[in-house]
Protein backbone atom coordinates (compact mmCIF):
# COMPACT_ATOMS: atom_id res chain seq x y z
CA UNK A 1 0.00 0.00 0.00
CA UNK A 2 1.38 3.30 -0.82
CA UNK A 3 2.25 5.92 1.63
CA UNK A 4 -0.61 8.84 1.49
CA UNK A 5 0.14 10.38 4.93
CA UNK A 6 3.29 11.30 6.70
CA UNK A 7 2.74 11.27 10.64
CA UNK A 8 5.02 13.88 12.08
CA UNK A 9 6.04 12.83 16.02
CA UNK A 10 4.47 15.22 18.29
CA UNK A 11 3.80 15.31 22.31
CA UNK A 12 0.49 17.08 23.44
CA UNK A 13 1.44 17.94 26.93
CA UNK A 14 1.85 20.80 29.59
CA UNK A 15 5.63 22.39 29.23
CA UNK A 16 7.45 24.79 31.40
CA UNK A 17 11.17 26.03 31.19
CA UNK A 18 13.31 28.02 33.63
CA UNK A 19 16.80 28.49 33.33
CA UNK A 20 19.38 29.95 35.35
CA UNK A 21 23.56 30.77 34.98
CA UNK A 22 25.89 28.51 37.13
CA UNK A 23 28.88 29.88 35.94
CA UNK A 24 31.64 28.98 38.76
CA UNK A 25 34.39 31.35 39.69
CA UNK A 26 36.99 32.28 37.85
CA UNK A 27 40.33 30.58 40.23
CA UNK A 28 37.42 27.42 41.10
CA UNK A 29 39.55 24.02 40.55
CA UNK A 30 39.17 23.20 37.00
CA UNK A 31 41.62 20.56 35.87
CA UNK A 32 39.26 17.64 34.30
CA UNK A 33 42.33 16.06 32.41
CA UNK A 34 45.13 13.79 33.19
CA UNK A 35 47.74 15.81 30.99
CA UNK A 36 46.52 19.08 32.32
CA UNK A 37 49.47 20.73 33.98
CA UNK A 38 47.01 23.79 36.25
CA UNK A 39 44.53 23.37 38.70
CA UNK A 40 42.30 26.44 39.21
CA UNK A 41 40.64 28.00 36.11
CA UNK A 42 41.94 31.26 34.82
CA UNK A 43 38.59 33.08 33.09
CA UNK A 44 35.34 32.20 31.51
CA UNK A 45 34.80 31.06 27.77
CA UNK A 46 30.62 31.14 27.80
CA UNK A 47 28.37 31.03 30.35
CA UNK A 48 27.46 27.80 32.55
CA UNK A 49 24.13 27.35 32.37
CA UNK A 50 21.39 25.08 33.79
CA UNK A 51 17.67 24.73 32.26
CA UNK A 52 14.65 23.12 33.57
CA UNK A 53 12.00 21.83 31.76
CA UNK A 54 8.84 20.33 33.60
CA UNK A 55 6.17 18.22 31.21
CA UNK A 56 2.88 17.30 32.55
CA UNK A 57 -0.57 15.62 30.83
CA UNK A 58 -3.24 17.23 29.80
CA UNK A 59 -5.71 16.04 32.79
CA UNK A 60 -7.22 18.45 35.18
CA UNK A 61 -4.69 16.90 37.65
CA UNK A 62 -1.58 16.74 35.53
CA UNK A 63 1.31 14.63 36.47
CA UNK A 64 4.54 16.14 36.09
CA UNK A 65 7.70 15.12 35.33
CA UNK A 66 10.77 17.56 36.02
CA UNK A 67 14.05 17.53 33.89
CA UNK A 68 17.19 19.56 34.63
CA UNK A 69 20.00 19.67 31.68
CA UNK A 70 23.19 20.94 33.74
CA UNK A 71 26.92 22.52 31.77
CA UNK A 72 28.84 19.65 34.23
CA UNK A 73 30.52 16.99 33.31
CA UNK A 74 28.74 15.03 36.33
CA UNK A 75 28.83 14.79 40.55
CA UNK A 76 28.59 12.39 42.39
CA UNK A 77 25.64 10.89 44.77
CA UNK A 78 25.68 13.39 47.41
CA UNK A 79 25.74 16.78 45.51
CA UNK A 80 23.75 14.78 42.80
CA UNK A 81 21.07 13.94 45.53
CA UNK A 82 21.31 17.64 46.62
CA UNK A 83 19.82 19.00 43.30
CA UNK A 84 17.13 16.33 42.94
CA UNK A 85 15.56 16.63 46.42
CA UNK A 86 16.26 21.04 45.87
CA UNK A 87 14.03 20.39 42.75
CA UNK A 88 11.49 18.26 43.79
CA UNK A 89 10.64 20.50 46.58
CA UNK A 90 10.40 23.47 44.42
CA UNK A 91 8.11 22.02 41.81
CA UNK A 92 6.71 19.73 44.64
CA UNK A 93 6.74 16.39 42.96
CA UNK A 94 8.14 13.32 44.69
CA UNK A 95 12.15 12.82 43.70
CA UNK A 96 11.21 9.75 41.54
CA UNK A 97 9.76 12.28 38.99
CA UNK A 98 12.75 14.51 38.87
CA UNK A 99 15.81 13.30 36.49
CA UNK A 100 19.13 15.59 36.63
CA UNK A 101 21.51 15.03 33.88
CA UNK A 102 24.64 16.78 32.59
CA UNK A 103 26.22 18.00 29.43
CA UNK A 104 29.20 16.68 30.33
CA UNK A 105 31.59 19.47 29.41
CA UNK A 106 35.11 18.55 30.26
CA UNK A 107 35.94 22.17 30.90
CA UNK A 108 33.42 23.68 33.48
CA UNK A 109 35.19 22.41 36.14
CA UNK A 110 35.75 18.72 37.74
CA UNK A 111 33.93 19.14 41.47
CA UNK A 112 35.15 15.94 43.33
CA UNK A 113 35.74 15.87 46.74
CA UNK A 114 38.81 13.97 47.00
CA UNK A 115 39.51 18.03 44.77
CA UNK A 116 38.64 20.08 47.37
CA UNK A 117 42.76 19.87 49.28
CA UNK A 118 43.91 21.20 46.01
CA UNK A 119 44.29 24.56 44.56
CA UNK A 120 40.99 25.82 44.05
CA UNK A 121 39.15 23.27 45.69
CA UNK A 122 38.40 25.43 48.60
CA UNK A 123 35.77 26.83 46.34
CA UNK A 124 33.86 24.04 45.43
CA UNK A 125 31.58 23.54 48.58
CA UNK A 126 30.42 26.93 48.76
CA UNK A 127 29.92 26.96 44.58
CA UNK A 128 27.76 23.20 44.67
CA UNK A 129 25.05 24.52 47.22
CA UNK A 130 24.75 27.77 45.08
CA UNK A 131 24.34 25.93 42.27
CA UNK A 132 21.76 23.46 44.53
CA UNK A 133 19.78 26.66 45.07
CA UNK A 134 19.56 27.85 41.65
CA UNK A 135 18.79 24.87 39.81
CA UNK A 136 15.57 25.56 42.56
CA UNK A 137 14.90 28.53 41.53
CA UNK A 138 14.78 27.75 37.55
CA UNK A 139 12.31 24.63 38.95
CA UNK A 140 10.01 27.57 40.05
CA UNK A 141 10.64 29.75 37.16
CA UNK A 142 9.25 26.85 35.20
CA UNK A 143 6.33 26.08 37.29
CA UNK A 144 5.41 29.81 36.74
CA UNK A 145 5.35 29.18 32.93
CA UNK A 146 3.66 25.79 32.83
CA UNK A 147 1.27 26.12 29.91
CA UNK A 148 -0.74 23.64 27.44
CA UNK A 149 2.04 23.11 24.64
CA UNK A 150 2.88 20.82 21.74
CA UNK A 151 5.92 19.36 20.87
CA UNK A 152 7.33 18.39 17.46
CA UNK A 153 10.06 16.35 16.50
CA UNK A 154 12.17 16.52 13.39
CA UNK A 155 15.57 14.45 13.05
CA UNK A 156 18.36 15.85 11.37
CA UNK A 157 22.04 14.94 10.67
CA UNK A 158 25.33 16.57 11.90
CA UNK A 159 29.14 14.68 11.38
CA UNK A 160 30.82 17.12 13.91
CA UNK A 161 31.15 13.78 15.60
CA UNK A 162 33.07 11.08 15.18
CA UNK A 163 33.38 7.27 16.61
CA UNK A 164 36.91 7.97 18.96
CA UNK A 165 37.89 4.02 19.39
CA UNK A 166 40.73 4.55 17.02
CA UNK A 167 43.53 1.39 16.65
CA UNK A 168 47.14 2.69 16.53
CA UNK A 169 49.23 0.01 15.27
CA UNK A 170 52.48 1.84 15.74
CA UNK A 171 51.49 2.43 19.42
CA UNK A 172 50.55 -1.05 20.02
CA UNK A 173 47.04 -0.12 21.15
CA UNK A 174 43.84 1.70 20.83
CA UNK A 175 43.85 5.73 21.68
CA UNK A 176 40.94 7.68 22.26
CA UNK A 177 40.45 10.05 19.14
CA UNK A 178 39.13 10.44 15.71
CA UNK A 179 38.37 6.85 13.97
CA UNK A 180 37.43 7.96 10.63
CA UNK A 181 36.99 3.97 9.62
CA UNK A 182 33.75 3.04 11.73
CA UNK A 183 30.98 5.86 11.24
CA UNK A 184 29.18 7.25 13.97
CA UNK A 185 25.80 7.49 15.24
CA UNK A 186 25.33 11.06 13.54
CA UNK A 187 21.52 11.45 14.34
CA UNK A 188 20.47 15.22 15.34
CA UNK A 189 16.85 15.32 17.30
CA UNK A 190 14.79 18.46 17.69
CA UNK A 191 12.18 19.26 19.32
CA UNK A 192 9.95 21.89 19.07
CA UNK A 193 7.82 23.29 21.71
CA UNK A 194 5.19 25.68 21.07
CA UNK A 195 1.86 26.82 23.05
CA UNK A 196 -1.17 27.01 21.10
CA UNK A 197 -0.93 30.30 19.78
CA UNK A 198 1.93 28.31 17.46
CA UNK A 199 4.34 30.92 19.28
CA UNK A 200 7.75 28.68 20.18
CA UNK A 201 8.50 28.94 23.46
CA UNK A 202 11.67 26.31 23.51
CA UNK A 203 13.88 23.72 21.30
CA UNK A 204 15.66 21.11 22.45
CA UNK A 205 18.68 19.42 20.77
CA UNK A 206 19.92 16.24 21.60
CA UNK A 207 22.93 14.67 20.02
CA UNK A 208 25.54 12.39 21.07
CA UNK A 209 29.19 13.97 21.23
CA UNK A 210 31.80 14.12 24.27
CA UNK A 211 31.66 18.05 25.03
CA UNK A 212 36.09 17.47 24.42
CA UNK A 213 36.97 19.60 21.86
CA UNK A 214 38.72 22.12 24.91
CA UNK A 215 41.22 19.64 26.55
CA UNK A 216 44.79 19.92 28.60
CA UNK A 217 45.74 23.10 27.22
CA UNK A 218 42.74 24.89 27.73
CA UNK A 219 42.27 26.63 31.33
CA UNK A 220 39.17 28.89 30.76
CA UNK A 221 35.96 27.63 31.76
CA UNK A 222 33.29 26.49 29.16
CA UNK A 223 30.53 24.58 28.18
CA UNK A 224 32.37 23.70 25.61
CA UNK A 225 30.60 23.26 21.81
CA UNK A 226 27.18 23.43 23.68
CA UNK A 227 27.42 27.01 24.07
CA UNK A 228 27.71 28.60 20.79
CA UNK A 229 25.15 25.56 19.30
CA UNK A 230 22.67 27.55 22.15
CA UNK A 231 23.73 30.87 21.02
CA UNK A 232 23.07 29.78 16.86
CA UNK A 233 19.25 28.30 17.90
CA UNK A 234 18.04 30.76 20.33
CA UNK A 235 19.76 33.59 17.62
CA UNK A 236 17.23 32.51 14.94
CA UNK A 237 14.20 31.01 17.63
CA UNK A 238 14.09 34.16 20.33
CA UNK A 239 14.00 31.35 22.72
CA UNK A 240 15.68 28.91 25.09
CA UNK A 241 17.06 26.30 23.00
CA UNK A 242 17.82 23.25 25.78
CA UNK A 243 20.77 20.68 24.57
CA UNK A 244 20.34 16.79 25.86
CA UNK A 245 23.25 14.96 25.46
CA UNK A 246 22.79 11.67 24.14
CA UNK A 247 24.76 8.20 24.62
CA UNK A 248 27.91 8.94 23.97
CA UNK A 249 30.87 6.67 25.37
CA UNK A 250 32.06 6.20 21.39
CA UNK A 251 31.75 9.57 20.29
CA UNK A 252 33.48 12.64 20.03
CA UNK A 253 33.92 15.89 18.25
CA UNK A 254 36.68 14.55 15.39
CA UNK A 255 38.36 18.24 15.58
CA UNK A 256 38.93 18.26 19.42
CA UNK A 257 41.68 17.76 22.18
CA UNK A 258 42.63 21.16 21.37
CA UNK A 259 42.76 24.78 23.46
CA UNK A 260 41.75 26.87 21.07
CA UNK A 261 38.25 28.04 22.24
CA UNK A 262 37.68 28.76 18.47
CA UNK A 263 37.04 25.12 17.88
CA UNK A 264 34.56 24.71 20.12
CA UNK A 265 32.57 27.51 19.31
CA UNK A 266 33.17 26.28 16.07
CA UNK A 267 31.44 22.74 16.32
CA UNK A 268 28.65 24.40 18.48
CA UNK A 269 27.94 26.53 15.50
CA UNK A 270 28.05 22.96 13.35
CA UNK A 271 25.60 21.19 15.30
CA UNK A 272 23.69 24.41 15.58
CA UNK A 273 23.40 24.82 11.59
CA UNK A 274 22.06 21.28 11.72
CA UNK A 275 19.93 21.65 14.37
CA UNK A 276 17.72 24.45 12.74
CA UNK A 277 17.84 22.98 9.52
CA UNK A 278 16.22 20.04 11.58
CA UNK A 279 13.86 22.69 13.00
CA UNK A 280 13.01 23.98 9.32
CA UNK A 281 11.82 20.98 7.85
CA UNK A 282 8.76 21.23 10.50
CA UNK A 283 5.50 22.07 9.42
CA UNK A 284 3.03 23.89 11.46
CA UNK A 285 2.17 22.30 14.88
CA UNK A 286 -0.46 19.70 15.74
CA UNK A 287 -0.67 18.35 11.57
CA UNK A 288 0.50 15.44 9.87
CA UNK A 289 1.46 15.47 6.22
CA UNK A 290 -1.00 14.37 3.86
CA UNK A 291 -1.21 13.81 -0.01
CA UNK A 292 -4.12 15.99 -1.17
CA UNK A 293 -4.32 14.80 -5.01
CA UNK A 294 -3.42 16.08 -8.62
CA UNK A 295 -3.69 18.83 -9.98
CA UNK A 296 -3.69 19.70 -13.94
CA UNK A 297 -1.09 21.81 -15.31
CA UNK A 298 1.77 22.04 -17.15
CA UNK A 299 2.67 18.85 -15.65
CA UNK A 300 0.33 16.29 -13.42
CA UNK A 301 1.29 17.59 -10.32
CA UNK A 302 0.81 15.59 -7.05
CA UNK A 303 -0.13 17.95 -3.87
CA UNK A 304 0.29 17.57 -0.19
CA UNK A 305 -0.43 19.49 2.48
CA UNK A 306 -0.37 19.79 6.31
CA UNK A 307 -3.60 18.61 8.30
CA UNK A 308 -4.71 19.09 11.43
CA UNK A 309 -3.97 15.55 13.69
CA UNK A 310 -7.43 13.73 13.99
CA UNK A 311 -9.06 12.76 17.37
CA UNK A 312 -7.40 9.76 16.92
CA UNK A 313 -3.85 11.15 16.57
CA UNK A 314 -4.55 13.98 19.09
CA UNK A 315 -5.81 11.30 22.25
CA UNK A 316 -2.12 9.33 20.84
CA UNK A 317 -0.15 12.44 21.18
CA UNK A 318 -1.46 13.24 24.25
CA UNK A 319 -0.59 9.79 26.15
CA UNK A 320 1.47 10.38 29.39
CA UNK A 321 2.82 7.48 30.74
CA UNK A 322 5.73 7.58 33.10
CA UNK A 323 8.00 5.25 35.29
CA UNK A 324 11.37 4.49 37.13
CA UNK A 325 13.09 1.49 37.15
CA UNK A 326 16.25 -0.33 38.14
CA UNK A 327 17.85 -3.61 36.94
CA UNK A 328 20.91 -5.14 38.81
CA UNK A 329 23.98 -5.28 36.79
CA UNK A 330 27.30 -7.19 37.47
CA UNK A 331 30.15 -5.08 39.17
CA UNK A 332 33.36 -6.06 37.94
CA UNK A 333 35.11 -8.30 40.79
CA UNK A 334 38.58 -7.57 39.15
CA UNK A 335 39.57 -4.39 41.17
CA UNK A 336 41.90 -4.01 43.90
CA UNK A 337 41.89 -0.63 46.26
CA UNK A 338 45.02 -1.13 47.80
CA UNK A 339 46.38 -1.39 44.65
CA UNK A 340 45.39 1.50 42.88
CA UNK A 341 46.35 3.82 46.12
CA UNK A 342 49.79 2.20 45.51
CA UNK A 343 49.44 3.13 42.03
CA UNK A 344 48.63 7.01 43.15
CA UNK A 345 51.57 7.17 45.69
CA UNK A 346 53.90 5.64 42.66
CA UNK A 347 52.63 8.17 40.08
CA UNK A 348 52.83 11.08 42.17
CA UNK A 349 56.49 10.65 43.53
CA UNK A 350 57.65 10.23 39.72
CA UNK A 351 55.69 13.34 38.65
CA UNK A 352 57.35 15.31 41.64
CA UNK A 353 60.71 13.49 39.91
CA UNK A 354 59.94 14.67 36.38
CA UNK A 355 59.22 18.27 37.50
CA UNK A 356 62.21 18.20 39.79
CA UNK A 357 64.31 17.76 37.01
CA UNK A 358 62.35 20.06 34.30
CA UNK A 359 60.69 16.89 32.28
CA UNK A 360 57.88 18.74 31.49
CA UNK A 361 56.28 15.74 29.18
CA UNK A 362 57.43 13.10 32.23
CA UNK A 363 55.96 15.09 34.54
CA UNK A 364 52.33 15.57 32.79
CA UNK A 365 52.57 11.69 31.82
CA UNK A 366 52.88 10.23 35.29
CA UNK A 367 50.60 13.21 36.64
CA UNK A 368 48.25 11.64 34.20
CA UNK A 369 48.66 8.10 35.17
CA UNK A 370 48.09 9.64 39.01
CA UNK A 371 44.81 10.89 37.83
CA UNK A 372 43.70 7.79 36.60
CA UNK A 373 44.27 6.05 39.86
CA UNK A 374 42.81 8.88 42.10
CA UNK A 375 39.90 8.80 39.55
CA UNK A 376 39.56 4.74 40.03
CA UNK A 377 39.40 5.35 44.22
CA UNK A 378 36.93 8.17 43.80
CA UNK A 379 34.10 5.47 41.68
CA UNK A 380 34.66 2.49 43.83
CA UNK A 381 33.85 4.69 47.40
CA UNK A 382 30.20 3.28 47.80
CA UNK A 383 30.70 0.67 44.76
CA UNK A 384 28.58 -2.35 46.48
CA UNK A 385 30.03 -6.04 45.64
CA UNK A 386 28.17 -8.27 43.37
CA UNK A 387 25.49 -6.59 41.67
CA UNK A 388 24.84 -2.71 41.15
CA UNK A 389 21.00 -1.35 41.01
CA UNK A 390 21.12 0.85 38.18
CA UNK A 391 17.90 3.13 38.04
CA UNK A 392 16.56 4.10 34.61
CA UNK A 393 13.55 6.09 33.81
CA UNK A 394 11.10 5.69 30.71
CA UNK A 395 8.58 8.28 29.75
CA UNK A 396 5.98 8.10 26.79
CA UNK A 397 4.64 11.43 25.49
CA UNK A 398 2.29 11.00 22.48
CA UNK A 399 4.60 9.63 19.85
CA UNK A 400 7.61 10.21 21.90
CA UNK A 401 9.50 7.93 24.38
CA UNK A 402 12.52 10.03 27.19
CA UNK A 403 14.50 7.13 28.60
CA UNK A 404 17.37 7.99 30.76
CA UNK A 405 20.00 6.03 32.92
CA UNK A 406 23.48 6.72 34.57
CA UNK A 407 26.89 6.66 33.46
CA UNK A 408 28.17 7.10 29.63
CA UNK A 409 26.74 4.42 27.83
CA UNK A 410 27.84 3.39 23.83
CA UNK A 411 25.92 4.76 21.19
CA UNK A 412 24.41 1.22 20.12
CA UNK A 413 22.22 1.81 23.05
CA UNK A 414 19.97 4.84 21.17
CA UNK A 415 20.96 2.73 18.28
CA UNK A 416 19.52 -0.27 18.69
CA UNK A 417 16.25 1.16 20.71
CA UNK A 418 15.30 3.37 17.75
CA UNK A 419 15.37 -0.12 15.43
CA UNK A 420 13.22 -2.07 17.94
CA UNK A 421 10.81 0.89 17.75
CA UNK A 422 10.90 2.44 14.55
CA UNK A 423 7.06 4.26 15.53
CA UNK A 424 8.53 6.13 17.92
CA UNK A 425 10.87 9.38 18.68
CA UNK A 426 13.59 8.08 21.01
CA UNK A 427 15.22 10.34 22.94
CA UNK A 428 17.86 8.71 25.34
CA UNK A 429 19.69 10.75 27.94
CA UNK A 430 22.61 8.81 29.76
CA UNK A 431 24.52 11.03 33.16
CA UNK A 432 21.03 10.90 34.68
CA UNK A 433 22.56 10.12 38.53
CA UNK A 434 26.28 10.14 39.03
CA UNK A 435 29.01 9.49 37.00
CA UNK A 436 30.34 6.59 39.09
CA UNK A 437 29.44 3.87 36.82
CA UNK A 438 31.56 4.92 33.72
CA UNK A 439 31.32 3.85 30.29
CA UNK A 440 28.76 1.03 29.50
CA UNK A 441 30.87 -0.59 26.21
CA UNK A 442 28.84 -3.32 23.95
CA UNK A 443 30.02 -6.93 24.27
CA UNK A 444 32.17 -6.39 21.18
CA UNK A 445 34.39 -3.66 22.34
CA UNK A 446 35.80 -5.35 25.68
CA UNK A 447 39.13 -6.89 25.47
CA UNK A 448 40.37 -4.48 23.16
CA UNK A 449 42.18 -2.61 25.36
CA UNK A 450 40.00 0.60 25.18
CA UNK A 451 40.09 3.60 27.24
CA UNK A 452 36.75 3.48 28.34
CA UNK A 453 36.96 -0.35 29.73
CA UNK A 454 39.63 0.46 32.04
CA UNK A 455 37.41 3.08 34.29
CA UNK A 456 34.28 0.90 33.73
CA UNK A 457 32.86 -0.31 36.94
CA UNK A 458 30.21 -2.44 35.52
CA UNK A 459 31.26 -6.05 33.68
CA UNK A 460 31.00 -6.61 30.32
CA UNK A 461 27.49 -7.36 29.03
CA UNK A 462 25.66 -4.63 31.31
CA UNK A 463 24.87 -2.95 28.26
CA UNK A 464 22.81 -5.49 26.11
CA UNK A 465 21.33 -6.12 29.55
CA UNK A 466 20.18 -2.82 29.88
CA UNK A 467 18.45 -2.23 26.37
CA UNK A 468 16.64 -5.34 27.03
CA UNK A 469 15.40 -4.19 30.66
CA UNK A 470 14.41 -0.53 28.72
CA UNK A 471 13.02 -2.64 25.80
CA UNK A 472 10.22 -4.24 27.71
CA UNK A 473 9.94 -1.28 29.59
CA UNK A 474 8.93 0.83 26.35
CA UNK A 475 7.34 -2.02 24.65
CA UNK A 476 4.47 -1.63 27.56
CA UNK A 477 4.14 2.09 27.50
CA UNK A 478 3.61 1.72 23.65
CA UNK A 479 1.42 -1.38 23.23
Amino acid sequence: MKTRKVLIPTSRVIFGHGRVDITPPVGIYHRMWGAARHDRSTGLHRPILADVMIFGSLNEEPELLVRAHIDLVGLVTDDHQAIVSGLAEAVGVDEDRVDVTYSHSHSSGFYMPDRVELPGGELMPEYLADVADKVSEAGTEAVLSLEAAVITYATGRCDMAANRDCEDEAFGGYVCGFNPDVAPDDTVLVGRATDLAHRQVATLVHYGCHPTTLAWDNTLLSPDYVGAMREEVERVTACACVFAQAPSGNQGPRHGFVGDTEVADKNGRQLGFAALSALMSMGPPGTDYEYQGPVISGATIGTWAYTPLTEERREAAAVFETGVHSVDLPVRSDLDVDELKQKLEEWTAKQQEADARGDVVGARDCGARAERARRWLGRLKGMPEGNYPYRFSVHRLGDAVWVSCGGEPYSHLQVELRKRFPDYTILASPLTGTIQVAYLLDEASYGKGLYQEEPSSLAKGCLEMLIEAMAEKIEAVVS
